[in-house]
């Protein structure tokens, strides 16, 4: 009896824990306020932007801290966008 008694509490606390959560998530979404996770990823054109800042003598680092990026991060997409645009400027190349 006193093992269904304490399972009857943990029940209740866990679905008392699933409430609180669900309206920790609720309210803020239903103001429009940001809920965290990823951050959205930096548009083709600030890339591109961001590339000709640096071929300008701009530091990366930068202009890398101005798009919330790391160094890495911002050479590794300016490196997608180079062959992103080289794939569309050559489409017949591409092998098999």
């Amino acid at each position: 009896m006193v093992f269904t008694v304490m399972a009857a509490l943990t029940q209740m606390e866990l679905e008392i824990k699933r409430e609180r959560v669900n309206d920790s998530n609720t309210k803020p979404r239903d103001a429009d306020m940001d809920l965290g996770g990823r951050r959205p990823i930096s548009a083709e054109s600030q890339i591109a932007n961001a590339r000709r800042l640096i071929e300008q003598g701009q530091p990366a680092s930068h202009v890398a801290r101005n798009l919330v990026m790391s160094r890495a991060t911002l050479y590794r997409r300016i490196a997608n966008l180079d062959a992103k645009q080289w794939i569309t400027a050559h489409p017949g190349s591409i092998p098999n």
